[in-house]
């Protein structure tokens, strides 16, 4: 599994009209491999997608995918996974939960095409997204017309500057894989960040603060942390099929992808021919 984590180089591709992918490689002060994905959100064809949710009498709102089993489904172009969840268990390479097709639940606002199936966390920052245009609010709730939305624990940036974050902030203050989604002033340009740890050499992650150095550099307002660690989780459509373009970790083995709760994820036309 280790050969097929992608290499220890510098990439910069255009995937799709109006998407472009980046990784980066940064050797201090420690190993750390970066993979952005930024989307002109007005670029034609390119809409968003959340995980539908679907409510039943277990009180669980999803079926559990990893984030390629989502992309395939609804025949997307990009995705990432999203939010918290629960419940949670990792014990060994055999005995975890959940696996896909289990019943799980989002932590936080989570809205697909509309319908809101998770409900706002008080204190937990949200993306909203209505057609070509996205929003990060701090406190959960997204304005009127909103039609996707993905919850994160914190707003690690706001107004052009990193904030503060409150001590005990999920995914923890340490060094680890990290998820998030930042967006530009204008709402019209938005930027999946990947960052992969848990591999010695290769990769050992990050923290929120140089989360939010990263989303600033790349010229974000605002930024929201998702669900990170082994949930980190990046894909994209080729002509091959479905890629993983980060180094995910799952039960301690690498490119072995967590099926989570929900993704946010995007269609995009191809490239024009020349």
């Amino acid at each position: 599994m280790v050969a097929q984590r992608p290499p220890q180089t510098n990439l910069e591709k255009t995937l799709f009209q109006g998407i472009y992918y980046r990784r980066e490689f940064q050797p201090l002060p420690r190993p750390v491999m970066l993979h952005i994905v930024e989307i002109d959100l007005t670029a034609p064809g390119v809409q968003a997608l959340v995980t539908p949710g679907r409510a039943a009498s277990d009180s669980r709102e999803l079926n559990a995918r990893t984030t390629s089993e989502f992309l395939q489904e609804f025949k997307l172009q990009v995705a990432v996974n999203a939010n918290f969840f629960y419940p949670f268990e990792e014990e060994s390479p055999w005995s975890y939960f959940p696996h896909s097709g289990d019943r799980v639940n989002a932590v936080g606002l989570a809205l697909s095409n509309g319908n809101q199936y998770s409900p706002a966390e008080s204190n937990w920052a949200a993306l909203c997204l209505r057609s070509h245009h996205a929003q990060i609010v701090a406190k959960g709730e997204c304005p009127k017309g909103t039609m996707q939305a993905v919850a994160g624990s914190a707003m690690i940036v706001a107004a052009g500057k990193p904030t503060v974050l409150k001590p005990g902030t999920a995914d923890g203050e340490g060094i680890y894989s990290r998820t998030a989604v930042a967006v530009d002033r204008r709402g019209e340009k938005l930027w999946l960040i990947a960052v992969d740890d848990k591999q010695w050499l290769y990769s050992e992650g990050v923290t929120f603060a140089e989360l939010a150095q990263i989303a600033t550099q790349l010229g974000a307002d605002a930024a929201v942390n998702l669900d990170g660690g082994g949930s980190t989780t990046l894909v994209v459509d080729t002509q091959a099929g479905t890629a993983v373009i980060n180094s995910p970790v799952h039960t301690k083995i690498p490119m072995r992808e967590r099926p989570v709760a929900n993704h946010l994820g995007f269609y995009a036309r191809p490239m024009k021919s020349p």
